[in-house]
């Protein structure tokens, strides 16, 4: 469906000289992904050249900007279709993934996505307020990430209680994010955060991304997450 050559050549300019096997890997994955978005709502992106972009290799930009180590334990938050984590699997087989969603049809597409692309994951039906008390995954992951339209501050809530101490939350977040960077301060720090860096990348189309690495630093208090409600109609600010 993709043109592999078009994949590889701007995954080599990102950095990531990709293996047939993983251009295959790709390809079969925008097939399915177009496949189900005719059953279920995954995605508004079905053009295959923009799949590559604004999928694929957005989704690389999370192992382009820090070093992610052998093996890690990584979250993918609210992971729709799999965005940005998949990618990230695909290109480091060794990572040990986890992805979360609230919605089923969604986990159910993971699923079979995983077996199609022969790679291992856990693919967990649950809110993210509900995942982030429960004992096996809060504070056990060396990184949680989110490719997510809520805003930073909402999103520190949900995601910083599964990061053990020395991890980190990577958020995928639009170019200008200066000002909710502003506003998310505070939940950062009640959750035990502290953001090291701010990445922002453009790509090719003039497609712009910022990308916030914040680290855990100590832990998350007992009561956090707070229930969805609460976080939505009491933003810690």
């Amino acid at each position: 469906m993709i043109s592999q050559e078009y994949l590889l050549k701007h995954a080599k300019a990102y950095g990531f000289d990709l293996t047939s096997e993983q251009l295959e890997q790709f390809d079969c994955y925008a097939k399915f992904l177009v496949e189900w978005n005719e059953k279920i709502n995954l995605t508004a992106i079905v053009q295959p050249d923009e799949i590559c972009i604004k999928h694929f290799l957005d989704s690389l930009l999370l192992l382009s900007i820090m070093e992610v180590p052998q093996h890690a334990r990584m979250i993918d938050v609210g992971t729709g279709a799999g965005f940005p984590s998949v990618p990230c699997k695909i290109v480091r087989n060794d990572i040990q993934l986890t992805m979360m969603d609230s919605l089923n049809k969604r986990i159910v597409f993971l699923q079979q996505l995983a077996e199609q692309l022969h790679i291992s994951a856990d693919c967990i039906h649950s809110r993210a307020e509900d995942g982030g008390k429960q004992s096996k995954y809060r504070e056990v992951f060396d990184i949680a990430t989110a490719r997510a339209v809520a805003h930073l501050r909402e999103l520190s809530e949900y995601c910083l209680p599964f990061v053990k101490l020395g991890g980190y939350f990577v958020a995928l977040k639009g170019f200008d994010i200066e000002q909710e960077l502003e506003e998310s301060k505070k939940a950062i720090k009640l959750m035990g955060g502290e953001i090291q860096r701010i990445e922002k990348i453009v790509l090719p189309g003039e497609n712009k991304r910022g990308i916030v690495v914040i680290k855990k630093i100590s832990q998350t208090p007992t009561r956090y997450p707070r229930i969805s409600a609460k976080i939505k109609k009491q933003p810690l600010q």
